[in-house]
């Protein structure tokens, strides 16, 4: 924002925003909102705009267009900017038009969305499916700590279910897997996701939170006869190691006295 500030003050704004009139006659910005907030902080009264002639439908999706322009967008401003665009396209599409008087499909607006936005449907059902989320858990998507399938897991679970998520989050410093999320709403699904179960499922230690020894095989396999089968080789280290601590409390015994 400090480097578009800058910018306006030297050069102004190069690319102009785009407002509609609204039906009582007042202009509503459809996009170039952090051109507009650029141009207040750095002290303009006015910004030049270009004005067309949209419905609120056609606005919201120019709006969304937009932002897709951008760099970076979060997951969850992807996800709410895909559910404003459908929702347009759907009360579009649902118009009768002058020489069809049925309205028109709906199934239809996701397809064209796919093949404008270049992802498979299922991916913008998914994102769809994260606005469904509490602010929270959205919050932990869009840092990375959840990943999208168990984010769209917890999605279908009640509001109160998915702060009891946050709270077993927060006590244990640790998200969900796919796995547990899945079970997380199996059991809301039948009506047995109680806070006691959420605190099971979570307090399970999952695969990734195990921590790995790793053993250079070369190393290893130098140090063990070699009449010492491959299938052993763990049995004898855990053996090796049994002596060698026994041995350094033996020492420790010795050095104490």
């Amino acid at each position: 924002m400090q480097q578009l500030v800058e910018s306006i003050k030297e050069r102004g704004v190069i690319t102009p925003a785009t407002v509609r009139q609204k039906e009582d006659g007042r202009y509503e910005l459809v996009s170039g909102h952090r051109r507009k907030r650029a141009s207040e902080l750095a002290g303009f009264e006015t910004l030049r705009c270009e004005v067309v002639d949209l419905n609120r439908d056609e606005a919201t999706i120019l709006m969304v267009e937009s932002n897709f322009q951008r760099s970076q967008i979060l997951p969850s401003e992807k996800a709410f900017a895909y559910k404003m665009r459908l929702d347009a396209m759907k009360r579009q599409a649902g118009r009768p038009t002058k020489n069809n008087l049925v309205p028109v499909g709906q199934n239809y607006s996701r397809e064209e969305l796919a093949a404008q936005s270049g992802e498979s449907q299922t991916q913008i059902q998914r994102y769809v499916r994260l606005t469904n989320l509490v602010p929270e858990l959205l919050e932990f998507v869009d840092e990375g700590r959840i990943k999208m399938r168990p984010a769209v897991e917890l999605s279908y679970l009640d509001e109160d279910c998915q702060r009891d998520v946050v709270d077993e989050i927060d006590m244990n410093d640790a998200t969900p897997s796919h796995d547990q999320t899945i079970r997380m709403r199996k059991f809301f699904d039948e009506g047995k996701l109680t806070t006691e179960a959420i605190q099971a499922i979570m307090s399970e230690e999952k695969p990734n939170q195990k921590e790995k020894i790793v053993l250079r095989g070369d190393r290893v396999r130098q140090l063990i006869p070699k009449n010492i089968p491959v299938s052993q080789t763990e049995d004898f280290v855990c053996k090796a190691l049994e002596h060698y601590n026994k041995y350094l409390r033996q020492r420790a015994d010795r050095d104490s006295r």
